[in-house]
């Protein structure tokens, strides 16, 4: 696959705007009434890294991040400072955060996801690049080792126990993750004199399906 593990610098894409994205089929019928359906299973979020550029010297490291990316080839991991963490953004984490699957006494590798919850309606986001050294697995109320009860690949997001979980235990996680994204676009245009008039280039970020 074109990805390599590296992040965008992540003091750069502090200044960023960006977020998820649906797509929503909408037809209304002839009696005003609508009928709406969704080909995507999963939202996918967009970006402007540009907007983080402060300095020529950030400028600089942009452009050099999107040589080594060669434009849209090769996808690669991104911070999003509004949502990166398993729980509440201003709490610590814990190995309760998420609840992301039941055992059966069987199955022995899971995958992490974040559940967004708004009443009684909830949406659950798979977490395939999850950040290295951040990931706290529990079953029930005990928390499990990483290296002795479990392993974690940061790559997929896979969590594999070295014993399946028993009959309905809940297995819980807590961790930070990146977004899995590339340039959606072959071109950098800046000049010295725009940047410096406060004119920042626009660099257009797309997430990737991994």
């Amino acid at each position: 696959m074109n990805f390599h593990e590296v992040r965008f610098p992540a003091s750069l894409s502090f200044g960023s705007i960006g977020g998820p994205e649906r797509r929503t089929d909408v037809v209304t019928l002839a009696n005003g009434f609508e009928e709406r359906n969704t080909p995507w299973a999963h939202s996918r979020r967009r970006y402007d890294a540009g907007l983080g550029m402060r300095s020529l010297d950030d400028v600089e490291t942009l452009i050099a991040f999107f040589e080594a990316r060669r434009g849209q080839m090769y996808a690669f991991r991104w911070k999003d400072w509004a949502d990166y963490k398993s729980g509440p953004a201003k709490e610590e984490l814990t190995y309760q955060d998420q609840v992301i699957a039941l055992g059966n006494g069987v199955q022995t590798g899971f995958q992490l996801v974040k559940t967004y919850r708004s009443g009684e309606f909830s949406y659950a986001r798979p977490i395939a690049k999850p950040v290295a050294g951040t990931v706290r697995i529990g079953v029930e109320q005990d928390e499990m080792q990483e290296g002795v009860d479990y392993e974690v690949d940061v790559t997929s997001g896979m969590v594999t126990f070295n014993r399946p979980p028993d009959q309905d235990m809940a297995v819980t996680a807590g961790f930070e993750f990146d977004v899995p994204v590339r340039f959606d676009t072959d071109r950098i245009q800046t000049s010295v004199a725009s940047f410096q008039a406060g004119d920042v280039p626009n660099v257009p970020v797309v997430e990737v399906r991994v």
